[in-house]
This record gives C-alpha cells, sequence and structure tokens, in this order.
C-alpha cells in the first residue's frame, strides 16, 4: 500500500527531487507520477528527497505526487528465478511484454516469481527440531544441478511443530510452523 509522501519539484532524466514527508528514509522504494512508475530515495536534505526514478521520465513534471512504500528495493529469491530474464528491478520481461508489448510500459507491477507452479520440496528438518534463523527446513530442485534451500528467517527462532511431508507446493504454500 502506498501513501503519497510529497510532491517532485524538480526533474534532471532519471533523478527528481520532491519536497516530502520526514517519514521517508534513505533507499526507500517510492513510487513517483501518475503512472506509480517505481523509485528509490538516494538522498535526503531536511525535507527535499533526491529520488532515482527506474522508468522512463518522459513528461513527469513538477507537481507530481510521490508514494511511500515503506519498504527498501529488494529481490526475491527463490524456485522460478533461473527460469525467466528480468529487468534491473526485478520484473519477468516475457510477462512485462505479455502485458505492455515490445516496450515496457510505465507503472507496471507484477510479481517476480511466478505464483502458480507447483515446485517438489523435500523436508530436511523434523517436527520438535529447535530451529533458528537460517537452518534448511527442506530442498526445492530448480534444475538438476541447481537446489534451492527453504530456510528459516533471520529473526525466527523456535520449535518445529509440523512440517510439511515432501510433495508438491506452490510457492506461498507454508511448509512449516
Amino acid at each position: 500500500m502506498t501513501t503519497e509522501v510529497g510532491q517532485i519539484v524538480w526533474v534532471n532524466g532519471p533523478v527528481v527531487r520532491a519536497r516530502g514527508s520526514r517519514r521517508v528514509g534513505m533507499l526507500e522504494v517510492v513510487e513517483v507520477g501518475d503512472d506509480h512508475m517505481v523509485a528509490e530515495v538516494i538522498g535526503l536534505d531536511d525535507d527535499i528527497l533526491t529520488i532515482q526514478v527506474y522508468e522512463e521520465t518522459a513528461g513527469l513534471r513538477p507537481g507530481a505526487p510521490v508514494y511511500g512504500t515503506g519498504m527498501p528495493l529488494s529481490v526475491e529469491l527463490g524456485p522460478g528465478i533461473l527460469q525467466s530474464i528480468f529487468d534491473g528491478i526485478q520484473r519477468p520481461l516475457p510477462v512485462m511484454e505479455l502485458r505492455s508489448g515490445t516496450y515496457i510500459g510505465r507503472g507496471i507491477k507484477v510479481t517476480p516469481l511466478y505464483r502458480r507452479q507447483r515446485w517438489s520440496f523435500t523436508p530436511v528438518a523434523e517436527v520438535g527440531q529447535m530451529v533458528e534463523g537460517g537452518a534448511v527446513l527442506g530442498t526445492v530442485p530448480e534444475t538438476p544441478l541447481i537446489e534451492h534451500r527453504i530456510m528459516v528467517p533471520p529473526e525466527m527462532a523456535g520449535e518445529l511443530s509440523w512440517v510439511a511431508p515432501a510433495g508438491e507446493y506452490l510457492l506461498e504454500d507454508p511448509i512449516a510452523r
């Protein structure tokens, strides 16, 4: 969810400046303009934000809105990442072409990894096992040579009360509790 946090006051190619809220942080992903183009805060000076826009800025003008996301620029890792070609902000180009044609449209949001494909999961952790961030819960092969390790998130720890049996799962299916 995005909230308007400022307005553009200056545009110079892919770099824009905006007068904005002090609630926006350095390296936060923001969306600029009515098309919600993906951008990142690269400088803060009092209430002036310096923003790097990762899409074509033609037509962007002072007065256009800036929306905060509260999130840093990040990438999604997991099964399926090797099966696509991405642009610089991890949008899958084949999906982008289906949505907007040969040229990438502005402000298009797509998930990096395909959510409807099932992947073969093999558990390595067991019920009752104590785990902490980085512990491997199971594996998912993407190719004969590449295996994804499904791990406990960094800030979590505890005893496993359930582990999914070996089988086919979607990316968002739970595999342990």
